[in-house]
Parts: C-alpha cells; structure tokens; sequence
C-alpha cells in the first residue's frame, strides 16, 4: 500500500469516527421511531454502522452519509419484518438520555399506536412525516410502487385516527400541532396530517 493511499484510509477512518460521534444518537432515535423499541434500534444502528464503514470511501465522497444511513436503515427494517411477519409490540419508552420529555397522554397513545403499526405502514409514516421524503422517494427506499406507499400510508393513518382521540376537536388524531421539523421525539411532527405537503 503507498504512503497517499494509507494517509487516505487515516483519514477516511477519522472523518467515519466523526460521523459516528456526530449522528449516531439521532441514528439511533430514528432506528427507534422505525422499530418500536429501544434493542431493535440499536440492532439496527449497528447493523447500519457496519454497512456504513463499509462504503464509506463511496458514500463519503459521493452521497450524503446521513441519508445513505437511513435508507440503510429503512431497508434493514423492512429486511427484518419480512422475516419476522408476525411480533408482538408493546410500548416501552426508549433508554437512555436522547428524550427531552416524556410524552404526555395523547402523545404517549399517538406514539404507541404507531407501534402498534404493521412494520410497513410505520415505515412509510415514519419516512414521509419524519424524514419528509415523497411518496417516489419512500417508494426507491423500501422498493415498491407509489401506489403501495400510498396504500400503506392510507391505511396507517386510518389506523392511528381510529386508536388516538381528536383532544382538540381538529378533525385529527394526536397532537393539536407539530413539532420542530425533522424531530423524532414526542412534540414530533403529528404523522397523522399532512403538515400542508400535497401528496
């Protein structure tokens, strides 16, 4: 190996351990907004991590390694629910210090009926009202058509305006606002309206 290519894996090993100081928390969260509970999260940053490492000199240099992350993730967790089609989920707060609060009533019942989800229907919910992305990007993410993205979004939603009660007489389920945009905590964007996106 000559001395310009081992100062290039130095330094592709440094900017990597950078990322991973910098994002794996919000990796983590995400993984946790995605699975339902805090050791399938973890299973999945790790997993995601390691495929990470492994492209890093590509996706460094060419894409953005946060997304690459997430599509990674996203698709290890459709991965693992095909494997596992049926799992029992129950609402457990995640661990550790990446909550700011814990939710409250109706965002407490808003977040376990989303993990309450089907794994599809959560991941599409999770990718368009957490991750912002369209209805084609969730679709090349997860790889199906627009329209089963639409289908499984249509029906989660369905099924998290039957479980949430309307508190504020919106016309919606869950919280009477948003959140910070790109938030994955409770106070997160309410996934059960389009926060104003045509679809």
């Amino acid at each position: 190996m000559t001395e310009l290519r081992k100062a290039e894996v130095v330094d592709d090993d440094s900017r990597f351990a950078d990322f991973v100081a910098e994002r794996a928390d919000a990796l983590l969260r995400y993984g946790y907004v995605l699975s339902g509970n805090p050791h399938d999260a973890a299973d999945l940053t790790q997993e995601t991590l390691i495929r990470l490492h492994r492209a890093w000199p590509r996706v460094h240099r060419k894409h953005d390694p946060e997304s690459y992350a997430r599509t990674t993730m996203a698709r290890l967790h459709v991965s693992a629910w095909r494997l596992r089609r049926r799992e029992r989920l129950v609402w457990d707060l995640p661990e550790g210090s990446h909550l700011d609060t814990l939710p409250s009533g109706v965002e407490q019942e808003l977040w376990q009926a989303l993990g309450a989800l089907p794994r599809k229907q959560r991941a599409v919910l999770v990718l368009r009202y957490y991750e912002q992305l369209t209805d084609e990007e969730i679709a090349g993410v997860l790889g199906v058509s627009r329209g089963t993205v639409r289908s499984h979004a249509s029906l989660g939603l369905g099924r998290l305006r039957s479980a949430v009660p309307d508190p504020a007489g919106t016309g919606t389920a869950g919280p009477a606002g948003p959140g910070p945009a790109g938030s994955t905590g409770p106070g997160a964007p309410n996934p059960t309206t389009t926060g104003g996106r045509t679809r």
